[in-house]
């Protein structure tokens, strides 16, 4: 365990990280789905599902103060193969400067075509999504999950977190499937972690 200077740099970083996501959830209390930032728990946890030797880039939405970015490269995946896209340009910049390798990109995770732009045509290996999608309408969540799974093979999962109890994505309305993956109760609101997929698991 970090003890003495260590242990003040890991508070001092987590202390910035809280103010910076607490400060985006000010400025855009719809884009931020929550006033502090994701549990490591919940980011390794989440991260879990990425396949690094499939050879294929992995997509994070949402990164925020990029908790779950550094849990996705520490599975292996390395910064060049990671693209995540994020709406708050803060939150944007302070991201190329964690992680300058991630290819960061700013832009509406809802418009993913206009948002890659020349990178719109790649294939992912799965997708982790930190987007608060309970703030937006069901057409406009179900269009999004549908708008990613076009973008994975077949069988291959998005996980996505939420703090209410159900899925954001509700079943039966398009072409996926829905299964909860996991509860964390260690994290500031608790959070629930669902998987969707289309075909085969």
């Amino acid at each position: 365990m970090a003890h003495g200077p260590g242990l003040r740099k890991a508070l001092a970083e987590k202390f910035d990280d809280e103010l910076k996501f607490f400060k985006g959830w000010i400025d855009k209390p719809k884009a931020v789905g929550s006033i502090v930032p994701t549990s490591s728990i919940t980011a390794r946890k989440m991260a879990s599902v990425v396949d690094p030797t499939s050879g294929l880039p992995v997509l994070e939405v949402g990164p925020g103060t990029g908790v779950i970015t550094r849990a996705i490269l520490a599975q292996g995946v390395r910064a060049e193969n990671l693209y995540a896209v994020e709406y708050s340009t803060d939150f944007v910049h302070h991201l190329r400067r964690l992680y300058p390798g991630v290819n960061v990109i700013e832009g509406d995770a809802f418009n993913l075509d206009a948002t890659l732009g020349d990178k719109s045509g790649l294939t992912f290996d799965s997708v982790v999504s930190g987007v608060p999608l309970l703030n937006f309408p069901v057409a406009q969540r179900i269009a999004y999950v549908e708008s990613l799974l076009d973008r994975i093979p077949t069988g291959r999962p998005i996980v996505q977190l939420t703090y209410g109890p159900l899925s954001p994505i509700p079943p039966g309305r398009g072409d996926y499937t829905v299964e909860h993956f996991h509860f964390v109760i260690r994290n500031i609101p608790p959070t629930q972690l669902w998987i969707y997929r289309r075909g085969a698991h």
